[in-house]
């Protein structure tokens, strides 16, 4: 199974929810939210394992990581 680190992860701030919002965009629909930024990450991984799992019992091919994340440069 691919591993979830290798998948893109945004966080916004939504006003409408009042709270941090993550989002895995190569993966459509899996997202989380935290009343903090670190706290929507921490969340959006266990969506993305969900997710993914889900896809794998269905019998669906993952989706390839599409976007990938940046690396800061020091």
């Amino acid at each position: 199974m691919a591993r979830i680190r290798e998948y893109l992860v945004e966080v916004f701030w939504s006003d409408a929810d009042e709270g941090y919002i993550a989002i895995a965009p190569d993966l459509p629909g899996c997202s989380a939210f935290g009343e903090t930024p670190d706290e929507a990450v921490h969340e959006i991984q266990d969506a993305m394992l969900s997710w993914l799992e889900a896809c794998a019992k269905m019998g669906r091919p993952l989706p390839e990581p599409l976007t990938k994340p940046q690396r800061a440069v020091a």
